[in-house]
């Protein structure tokens, strides 16, 4: 008889429990690269030349439910507008695609969507600048079916300290404290990807109900502020929440934050910002690259990481967010949504359980989500929305 194989038993496994993923970045995508034409870039069918993510290759991976990122940039003069356009792009995809993806608001409908062998379809809005200081404006976004709030994104906001921006309030305002507690009653996940490490203690200390890290992963295996330190991770316990292990070079891969400074570093040298992609800027970055060769993650890369996450806070509080769509560059084995299995089979080579590997790839996400639920009926019927304003608890 022969063997059942690593990657074989992984894709048997995904059809029982897929693939919960926190962050996707397709809608950002298909704005930047069709103005939300969806018949341009029709997802129904594989678009291995323009995106990481389309349905067959979701079906390949083992997905069985998504956080579609609502992300906007916080430079966008009015960022609530775009916001608002993002989820209409979710929901034309929704309405699309209805045979494949399934619009789901609640851990109920993860499961419904498996049952129908659907992708549950939900919504994370990444970065506090989306609600515009407004609490009226973060139940508006509820109420359209955003289910986490990342507190940040890499820019500070007025209440609350990005990861990768200079420190302001010191983690949480009482306005940031605000908003959480109210996300709380809303039943909206509090995302901390993205922030500073003092405002993930901040949350922590505030949050009544679990919160998640949507595509972050660990700060001891590689050094960049986008991780998550331990002493972080080991709270998650306690919290009930989880940290969805990210695959983005630069974010696993130390060598690979270390060429990302230096490449950096050699933009600014020749009067170049590190982001700017006009020509005459690409030709300097392209010679670097061409003289100093980019480092390459791979999908033990990640699996290391997700071994110190499982020592640190236990199998009970990691799972998934691969970030596909919105970073330029993926490890090797996982370059696109087809290749969870890859993953899964490593972690079965490292000896991970089955069992183990459900809760990672679908039962801690959906017991989070129904937490979050929990804690959100009980605390609506012991207090009404809060009208508190930044002005009010901030000064």
């Amino acid at each position: 008889m022969t063997a059942v194989s690593s990657l074989q038993r992984a894709r048997e496994l995904l059809r029982a429990f897929p693939v919960v993923d926190g962050h996707n970045d397709l809608p950002w995508a298909l704005r930047e690269q069709v103005r939300y034409d969806l018949g341009a870039r029709d997802v129904a069918t594989r678009q291995d030349a323009h995106l990481h993510t389309d349905i067959p290759r979701l079906r390949e991976g083992g997905v069985g439910a998504q956080y579609w990122s609502v992300y906007v940039r916080a430079d966008l003069p009015d960022p609530v507008p775009a916001t608002l356009e993002q989820i209409d792009c979710v929901r034309q995809l929704l309405d699309r695609h209805r045979a494949d993806l399934r619009p789901a608001l609640t851990a109920a409908d993860m499961e419904a969507a498996r049952a129908e062998g659907r992708i549950a379809s939900l919504m994370g809005a990444e970065g506090g600048h989306s609600i515009a200081n407004s609490l009226g404006t973060l139940r508006g976004l509820y109420a359209l079916g955003v289910r986490y709030l990342t507190l940040t994104h890499n820019d500070n906001v007025p209440w609350a300290d990005s990861a990768t921006d200079q420190p302001r309030v010191g983690g949480l305002s009482a306005f940031g404290r605000e908003v959480v507690r109210e996300m709380n009653r809303l039943g909206m996940l509090v995302d901390l990807s993205h922030v500073a490490a003092t405002t993930m203690r901040d949350a922590l200390d505030t949050s009544a109900a679990p919160v998640i890290f949507s595509h972050s992963s660990s700060r001891a295996v590689c050094d960049h502020p986008r991780n998550v330190p331990d002493d972080v991770l080991e709270r998650l316990p306690a919290n009930g929440g989880m940290a969805m292990v990210t695959f983005v070079p630069k974010f696993v891969l130390q060598a690979a934050v270390d060429w990302t400074a230096a490449a950096d570093e050699n933009m600014r040298a020749h009067g170049f910002h590190p982001l700017d992609t006009t020509a005459e800027a690409m030709k300097v970055h392209r010679a670097f690259e061409e003289s100093h060769p980019r480092p390459v993650a791979t999908v033990a890369t990640v699996a290391d990481h997700l071994d110190h996450m499982r020592e640190v806070a236990g199998v009970d509080h990691l799972g998934i967010g691969g970030d596909y769509d919105g970073t330029a560059f993926t490890p090797e084995g996982l370059n696109d949504v087809s290749g969870y299995p890859n993953l899964i089979a490593e972690l079965l080579d490292r000896g991970w359980s089955e069992a183990d590997l459900a809760k990672l790839t679908w039962q801690n996400a959906v017991r989070v989500l129904g937490a979050a639920e929990d804690v959100a009926r009980d605390l609506r019927s012991r207090r009404g929305p809060s009208n508190a304003t930044l002005e009010d608890l901030d000064g």
